[in-house]
């Protein structure tokens, strides 16, 4: 996300003193720089800067991007090295206060929709290189910042300090000696780079990440943000990745399938322009500690049942939703909800489906999923949208009909959830952000 799409929630509370420079831990393993990129363009596309900073058809890191929160919207920032709108007179100094520390050059706080709490924890040497690749590499660009859309009685940043203080961590990563050095360098990618925990861990009353690391089972255990579910990332048996090998996992986030899933919202940014770039052994590594997470809840395995399929086939399933499942959704996903791997994912035990919250399936339904384009290659299948064609509860008797299908036994769904976000969400548009990063 990016995931940071998602981050409208984690921005206005209270704030703190500068934190601490710590002392300098190396990372578990030396960052396995691809040929064809920089240290530091391989260091931003395991940040994902681009997702964030961009907007679609627009130039990169530019910023403008809208971001949505409880009190008003919010847009990114330019971080080309323009002089004038950009960063082009940061000091190394300044970049990195700003990157690990969330305080601008100018000394304002900035809001946490900057995943600082996550790239405190960065190595010396990643931070000079993509120091270099931001001043250097990428081609300034004279783009003002828009103003954000914050009434002025909340938009006072002093009280960040305070949040600061509390909830954002001061250390670089700390190897851990009881893991091997592919956990620990899957953990520090995860942690920092990757800032996997801002759109996948559940947030406290603070609008703070209730977890930064694997300490907590509530660390990548999934989120609501921005009309999405975020995925639940353990190794829960029904609703997160327990049923998913750590083949599973590196397959995902190398091409956005696998057997048993594909990507959709915010992830697609991600798939788009960061992890597919990652070296294999990055990946692997991603996986492995993905799949070291020990499950939130102890859930049952998922246990396919016939009778739906027996149902579908014989024309004879009469429940809402049945009619409308067999002329809008067999097709690529089967009357047996198996769908067809890697690219038309099974509804039969999916954890998208499972999920207690359904609103990424009511969202892919209403609205579809953006262009995937891996590496530069179009994806040749994508969730078409239904807003226009069906009506409330005409999508939720459909969805409903899917989570109780072949042995799902998730619950029903409302036709008032899914008019909730009909009015809150936007119908996928064709444009996508992918963009050259220099």
């Amino acid at each position: 996300m990016n995931p940071m799409k998602f981050l409208a929630a984690a921005f206005l509370i209270v704030g703190a003193v500068p934190l601490a420079n710590a002392q300098d831990t190396k990372p578990a393993v030396v960052v396995p720089s691809a040929p064809q990129m920089s240290h530091g363009e391989y260091v931003a596309r395991a940040g994902d800067c681009v997702a964030c900073h961009s907007v679609p058809n627009g130039k990169a890191f530019a910023g403008g991007l809208k971001m949505g929160s409880p009190v008003g919207a919010i847009y990114s920032t330019n971080i080309t090295p323009d002089k004038e709108t950009g960063i082009g007179d940061y000091t190394f100094d300044d970049f990195d206060r700003a990157l690990r520390r969330g305080i601008a050059k100018d000394g304002h706080r900035l809001y946490p929709a900057m995943p600082y709490p996550s790239y405190a924890k960065l190595n010396d040497d990643d931070m000079h290189a993509l120091y270099d690749f931001f001043l250097k590499e990428v081609a300034p660009v004279k783009q003002a910042n828009m103003k954000n859309e914050i009434p002025a009685w909340l938009s006072f940043r002093w009280p960040l300090a305070i949040w600061d203080a509390v909830f954002a961590p001061s250390g670089k990563y700390v190897p851990q000696s009881n893991h091997d050095a592919e956990w620990n360098r899957g953990a520090y990618l995860v942690e920092s780079l990757g800032h996997c925990g801002a759109c996948h861990t559940p947030r406290g009353i603070a609008f703070q990440e209730k977890a930064l690391d694997d300490s907590s089972t509530a660390y990548l255990s999934g989120a609501n943000l921005d009309g999405w579910s975020a995925a639940n990332l353990r190794g829960d048996l029904r609703t997160g990745l327990g049923q998913w090998a750590k083949e599973d996992v590196a397959e995902f986030l190398k091409t956005g399938h696998n057997r048993d899933g594909a990507v959709f919202g915010s992830m697609i940014d991600v798939i788009n322009n960061s992890t597919p770039y990652l070296s294999d052994d990055d990946v692997t590594a991603v996986a492995a500690y993905i799949k070291s997470l020990a499950p939130a809840e102890n859930q049952p395995a998922y246990v396919y049942d016939a009778s739906t399929t027996t149902a579908l086939n014989s024309a004879r399933a009469t429940e809402p939703g049945a009619a409308t499942y067999a002329g809008t959704c067999a097709a690529c996903h089967g009357n047996d909800g198996k769908g067809f791997a890697p690219y038309l994912p099974r509804l039969a035990g999916n954890p998208t489906v499972l999920d207690k919250d359904p609103a990424s399936l009511i969202n892919l339904v209403l609205n579809g999923a953006a262009p995937l384009v891996v590496k530069g290659a179009p994806d040749a299948y994508r969730m078409p949208q239904f807003r226009g064609q069906l009506n409330d509860e005409q999508i939720a008797d459909v969805v409903s009909f899917i989570r109780n299908g072949w042995g799902n036994g998730a619950g029903a769904v409302t036709a008032k959830q899914v008019a909730d976000l009909r009015k809150t969400t936007d119908p996928t548009s064709d444009q996508v952000t992918v963009l050259k990063m220099r």
